[in-house]
């Protein structure tokens, strides 16, 4: 009886001792982490957590593209930081003809325009886009958004279409937070004189916009809007606007609506006057489209195959303009007594882009 008493009082001890024992160690482990590491032999071996693995990783490659952009930016960009960037996919570098070669086509036959390919950066959407660029030995710059593919001709007003326009969007802003200024166009618009030489040196303007139809004044907030060729001149404001307008999508009203749209909005409805942004709107007489042909032939800067549904239609029509040009430079140096803005000739019709809605208006019908 009493042994047994004994070996009860014992074991309480023991309890007690091995309570005292763990809960040091507890103690411990929580506020000295080192002492983990020198007691757990086996601390070393345990599993790291997935979801800083993934973290690790996105951050790599965020700090590795970033390098990147910047190496490509500074060597497409002139002294004062400016530069031009296009966008393309695989559906702008494939073909008999592919519409690549015919954008670069119009910098060789332009006037003063050559030495502007040197300033130009290509973006590239994905991977054949970017080895064609690099083939081409011109500034590339490929830009990876996971899990979307970004490839092949995006339709337009098709969901791809808009989603793709978005992304240029949020690229850009990037671009301006460097400290950049650039004309950005898009690969179907033909450079057939140097555009630098009608955006205004003395940086009273922050932005200028292309229009598919352009009214009687270049401040007129009603010009209707084409974001596929402008000038934007790298500040604070412009850093605001951009930023601004990317949040926008995520805006209830603007649900579904691409980012020409989305910005014609914000123009009219006060938005750019509130940042006090000084933009002005191209007129079509110089930066002339299909939407609304130059009237004054010789005057023209680009030509953008706005106003055009597919890559094919554009391509054939933009061959026609190219043809159209070359005809004006054999008149002028044949005849150069007439002045160019006053030389007659016009374009070509832009038939196969006014076949290339048929399908699409019916649809809407």
């Amino acid at each position: 009886m009493y042994s047994s008493k004994n070996n009860q009082v014992l074991q309480v001890k023991n309890l007690v001792i091995v309570s005292i024992v763990i809960s040091g160690l507890l103690f411990l482990s929580i506020w000295s982490p080192s002492f983990i590491k020198i007691f757990s032999p086996f601390q070393s071996y345990t599993c790291p957590s997935s979801y800083n693995a993934e973290v690790l990783l996105v951050n790599t490659q965020l700090a590795t593209q970033q390098d990147e952009l910047e190496r490509a930016l500074s060597g497409a960009s002139m002294k004062n930081k400016t530069l031009i960037i296009a966008i393309l996919n695989k559906a702008y570098v494939e073909g008999e003809k592919p519409m690549l070669d015919l954008f670069l086509d119009s910098f060789w036959v332009g006037e003063d325009t050559q030495f502007l390919i040197n300033h130009l950066l290509l973006v590239a959407m994905d991977q054949i886009a970017y080895d064609r660029c690099m083939f081409l030995r011109l500034h590339c710059y490929r830009l990876v958004t996971d899990g979307v593919d970004f490839g092949g001709e995006k339709l337009y007003m098709s969901r791809d279409f808009i989603n793709m326009m978005w992304r240029r969007t949020l690229f850009l802003a990037h671009v301006l937070q460097r400290g950049y200024t650039f004309i950005f166009t898009d690969i179907d618009v033909m450079w057939l004189r140097n555009p630098f030489l009608r955006i205004p040196g003395n940086e009273t303007d922050d932005m200028e916009i292309s229009c598919d139809k352009f009214g009687t004044k270049q401040w007129c907030r009603n010009n209707l809007i084409n974001t596929g060729f402008y000038f934007v001149r790298s500040n604070n404001k412009t850093i605001d606007l951009f930023n601004k307008w990317y949040i926008s999508k995520n805006n209830t009203k603007y649900i579904g609506m691409k980012e020409q749209d989305v910005l014609k909005s914000m123009i009219q409805g006060g938005e750019f006057k509130e940042l006090g942004l000084r933009v002005s709107f191209l007129d079509t007489l110089y930066f002339s489209g299909f939407c609304e042909n130059s009237k004054r032939f010789g005057l023209v800067t680009t030509v953008h195959a706005n106003c055009c549904r597919t890559i094919n239609a554009k391509v054939v029509d933009l061959t026609a303009v190219l043809r159209d040009w070359k005809k004006l430079k054999e008149l002028i140096v044949g005849w150069k007594k007439k002045k160019r803005g006053e030389t007659v000739i016009g374009w070509s019709d832009h038939k196969a882009c006014y076949n290339s809605w048929r399908g699409f208006n019916e649809s809407l019908a």
